[in-house]
């Protein structure tokens, strides 16, 4: 089918059943006089192929359509074109003689071809019987056919036609495959070859997951050592001695008060309750992150990490013990 005569199709279509008025007034035949002939008298006129240019313009194929009151003259621009022809095609303009003349100045009438059943056309086609709609018709009457989309129009493709653009020098987008690698290429090649022992390999989308999250965890204790954000973390009260920190100068004693006395007092002190693994992991966790907001060096930010990764291993009783002798 030809593509311009489709949108053609699509337009008469939607038009078909309209009957013009009783003083041969017609709505296409109106718009002719106003926008393409620029004068009166066509309103009433035949519209046949008013119609046509009616119709082009609303599907905007005028161009490669032609715009005629005239259907001697729409036949000599196709011809003019290199647009003329005589095989029935659906989507063609076709061009009628009931006198039985062969010429384009024996043209009396014009519609579109909607289909084709041999020698027999079936075509929509404006002013039949003072209306717009179809009709069949014998190709003995044809004089012609004109075909739009064999119009040739400078700079502007033919409507129906246009090719979507793709940039030529843009590359392919990488499928999930060739980002994590084709892993049953690799296993072929780990079990064929001789050259190095087999090794397992790596799970590579496991790897990418780690190494994500070890950016972003890493950059977020970063970021929060170096802007000294102070969170706002009640006390609790447990006390951890940093190291190199823990030594006091000697304090003297009162006259009345003498070493024996502090090793009474020690005896008949009483032993607190030593802390639950639980407890003391929570009060650990809320003196590292009610500290860690302060520190303004990294070797005392590697201190306190390494003194949660001491803590956090530790076994519950070793942990307790630790707690209940700080």
């Amino acid at each position: 089918m030809d593509p311009v005569g489709q949108k053609l199709l699509h337009i008469a279509r939607a038009e078909l059943g309209y009957s013009e008025k009783s003083s041969g007034y017609t709505k296409y035949g109106n718009w002719y006089g106003e926008h393409v002939a620029h004068g009166g008298g066509y309103d009433t006129a035949p519209w046949c192929d008013m119609f046509l240019a009616w119709a082009a313009d609303k599907a905007g194929v005028e161009d490669w359509t032609g715009e005629f009151a005239s259907t001697p003259d729409h036949a000599s621009w196709f011809q003019k074109h290199h647009a003329w022809g005589h095989k029935p095609e659906p989507g063609a303009i076709v061009f009628f003689s009931f006198s039985g003349g062969k010429s384009i100045g024996d043209i009396e009438h014009v519609g579109i071809v909607e289909k084709v059943h041999g020698d027999k056309l079936t075509t929509i086609e404006a002013n039949h019987n003072n209306k717009l709609g179809r009709a069949d018709r014998d190709v003995s009457q044809v004089v012609g056919f004109g075909y739009p989309a064999k119009v040739k129009v400078k700079g502007k493709p033919v409507p129906g036609t246009e090719q979507k653009y793709q940039p030529k020098h843009s590359a392919p987008a990488l499928s999930p495959r060739e980002i994590v690698g084709d892993v049953g290429a690799q296993q072929q090649v780990a079990q064929t070859s001789h050259a190095a022992p087999e090794q397992p390999l790596v799970d590579q989308s496991g790897m990418l997951t780690g190494l994500l999250a070890v950016v972003v965890f890493g950059t977020a204790t970063l970021a929060i050592a170096r802007s000294r954000v102070k969170v706002p973390v009640p006390a609790s009260g447990v006390q951890l001695r940093k190291r190199g920190k823990h030594h006091r100068r000697p304090v003297e004693l009162p006259a009345e008060m003498t070493p024996a006395h502090l090793d009474e007092a020690d005896v008949g002190t009483a032993v607190m309750p030593a802390f639950t693994a639980e407890a003391a992991a929570q009060a650990e966790d809320r003196e590292f992150w009610g500290r860690i907001s302060g520190l303004e060096e990294d070797e005392e930010l590697a201190f306190w990490d390494s003194m949660h990764s001491v803590m956090a291993s530790a076994r519950p009783s070793e942990r307790a013990s630790a707690m209940a002798g700080m």
